[in-house]
């Protein structure tokens, strides 16, 4: 992409949590610093080892130009899934490019993880030791997960080794999040038996068990002493502020940079670990420990308070989007000054609008034909949905020339390239890029937020134009005669009526002009109602090449057709044009019949006393009487035929 600078990716997950945003800064300083760019591919939500869970959004990861990166970097323990990490190492393991694994392990990677184990035993120690806690309770994770069972151990081998009994009363199942934290912390309350101290496998359920307590009039740590751990901002912002072991980010962030570069120079695949960092605060009864002054505070507060107001204007572009006319307009709805440092990119098939995108099984295939739908730096610089210009063969495996030379401009700029998926309906179509200018963490909260908006209104402006594209099928199949393509009774009723509305076309020259095939019954008896129908199309077309564009052409009955012509017209002039065009056919078709219709017509004043019924009635007499006079001078001339057969064979007898 870049060849300029080298490219390393990061796999992660929503980048607007604080740890993870410090990573990114402080690994993108490091990487700047050597010549590298970074490029961030990003969920906004965890997979929680739920293998199995739709989880659209995870085709970011296959945005990854493993043909041009250097080395990428998989958060393991952020993304929280095995299948996506095995999925990019065996991908990059086909382009021979390095991988460094944070938080997790996996075969013929490098990695760094946090000694979870030591930096958990720090805190269980302190509680029981340094409190001297008796009766302690663990409020763990899932019920039989890895990163649960082996907290729950430690906090078995601290009790034996304090001599304090353990029976499974003392572990309560919190899931590691916030809602079963409450069900199961309601349900030690209900106990009437509180615990000395409750020791959180991690600061959510922390900070969720003491609001509980304080709920209920227990006071925290005076009542009950609490600790969590991984060390999350969020501690730092409640009262009290809770004692919880911290996983120092910029010392991961710095030794994934080193590991980084030692995997790339040498190959080598090595394995780091780092003990986080304890840090006793007010839950636990110890003095006030706090890393973020007020200042810090009062700015997450003022920038976080904007949520509300950038929700309306989001909501107001999706709407904008989704009724947009054409994918120009699409492009314009986006433009807002909250849509600002991003490139938004789609699946050129999904603006098709012959097929569902959503529904078809055709474009659940993984190569997409990517095309640049907005860019905030150029927002006037719409793509033409008409054009071939991004049809081009990709250098890269993923993006096509125009986008691959746009992304390329973007990484001179020294901040990392952060990229989302766009999706709907739980079907990727398109990813987003956003090429801010700084580290903001509003800005990088926004991402959520934005992308879901976007999501919503391209895939919605885009179920709107199919349902469009279906709705105006179904209306010509209901105006249309489906064998001739001329209005239909009902089509040619709603299409006068609204014609009649129009001042140009009052007291106007109206002409109808009726034909009607001749010798239906003989050609469909003879060779077929195909055959039939063929004749009756042909009619139909004949007429309606003849008589000028502004009028109303209609397949009155089997083999009737009829026009209606507004304004002054030569009927005459139109007959003989309907006459040659079957008479050319005729003579091109090879058909063992001949197409021939007879007409008539009638001329009046489109005023209020015009009535059509009665003018068709008029014009369909007149050519009865052109049909008949026809059938008559036929007649005549077969018996004049006849008759010359007669005499010739009595002369033959004498």
């Amino acid at each position: 992409m870049n060849r300029d600078k080298r490219l390393i990716a990061l796999c992660t997950s929503r980048v607007y949590d604080p740890q993870i945003h410090s990573f990114i800064v402080n690994l993108n300083e490091r990487l700047k610093a050597e010549g590298y760019a970074l490029l961030i591919f990003t969920i906004n939500s965890d997979i929680y080892w739920e293998e199995d869970r739709i989880a659209t959004e995870k085709y970011v990861y296959e945005l990854i130009p493993y043909d041009q990166v250097d080395a990428i970097v998989i958060m393991d323990e952020k993304i929280k899934s095995h299948k996506i990490a095995d999925r990019i190492i065996s991908k990059a393991t086909q382009y021979n490019v390095p991988v460094v694994i944070t938080d997790g392990k996996y075969s013929g990677t490098s990695g760094i993880t946090f000694d979870y184990e030591a930096g958990f035993e720090k805190v269980v120690r302190h509680m029981i030791e340094f409190h001297h806690v008796r009766r302690p309770h663990m409020m763990a994770g899932h019920r039989d997960n890895e990163f649960s069972e082996r907290r729950i151990a430690i906090f078995k081998k601290v009790l034996e080794e304090n001599d304090i009994p353990f029976d499974d009363s003392m572990i309560s199942y919190g899931n590691f999040w916030a809602d079963p934290c409450r069900i199961a912390t309601r349900a030690l309350l209900d106990r009437g038996d509180l615990p000395e101290a409750i020791i959180c496998a991690n600061d959510i359920m922390a900070i969720t068990v003491t609001e509980m307590l304080i709920e209920d009039g227990y006071r925290v740590p005076e009542d009950v002493l609490i600790s969590g751990f991984d060390g999350y901002d969020e501690v730092q912002f409640i009262t009290p502020k809770i004692t919880t072991s911290a996983c120092d980010i910029k010392a991961l962030s710095d030794g994934t940079v080193e590991l980084l570069f030692d995997t790339i120079k040498t190959g080598a695949k090595k394995n780091l670990r780092i003990v986080p960092s304890f840090v006793p605060n007010q839950s636990c009864g110890c003095p006030e420990h706090s890393d973020h002054p007020d200042i810090l505070r009062n700015w997450f507060k003022e920038s976080f308070s904007l949520i509300n107001d950038d929700n309306r204007v989001l909501q107001m572009i999706t709407s904008s989007m989704q009724s947009s006319r054409d994918p120009m307009e699409l492009a314009r709805n986006i433009k807002s000054y909250k849509t600002e440092n991003i490139l938004v990119a789609a699946d050129s098939s999904c603006f098709n609008e012959d097929i569902n995108f959503f529904t078809d099984e055709n474009t659940q295939v993984s190569t997409k034909r990517f095309v640049t739908v907005y860019d905030s730096e150029h927002p006037d610089s719409y793509w033409d949905a008409s054009g071939e210009d991004e049809s081009g063969i990709c250098e890269s495996d993923v993006f096509p020339p125009s986008i691959e030379d746009r992304l390329r401009e973007l990484t001179n700029r020294g901040f990392p390239l952060v990229f989302n998926c766009l999706d709907f309906m739980n079907r990727p179509f398109g990813f987003i890029c956003y090429y801010y200018g700084g580290y903001l963490i509003t800005n990088y909260a926004a991402t959520l937020n934005v992308t879901n908006a976007i999501s919503i209104g391209i895939g919605g402006y885009i179920n709107l134009r199919y349902q469009s594209m279906l709705i105006a099928k179904m209306d010509e199949m209901y105006r249309h005669d489906s064998l001739t393509g001329l209005y239909n009774r009902t089509g040619f009723e709603n299409a006068l009526a609204r014609l009649r509305k129009k001042v140009g076309y009052r007291d106007r020259p109206v002409t109808v002009i009726m034909s009607d095939l001749d010798g239906l019954k003989y050609i469909n008896d003879t060779f077929g109602h195909a055959e039939g129908d063929n004749a009756i199309q042909m009619i139909a077309k004949a007429l309606f090449d003849s008589v000028p564009e502004n009028s109303l052409s209609t397949r009155f009955g089997g083999d009737e057709v009829f026009s209606v012509i507004f304004g002054d017209c030569d009927p005459d002039k139109i007959l003989k044009a309907i006459d040659s065009f079957l008479e050319e056919y005729n003579a091109r078709s090879g058909k063992p019949y001949r197409v021939a219709t007879s007409s008539g017509y009638i001329t009046s004043v489109l005023d209020r006393s015009f009535d059509m019924s009665n003018a068709i009635k008029e014009a369909d007499e007149q050519m009865y009487r052109i049909k008949n006079t026809k059938y008559q001078e036929h007649g005549r001339r077969r018996s004049d035929r006849a008759k010359d057969i007669g005499r010739q064979g009595e002369e033959q007898n004498k």
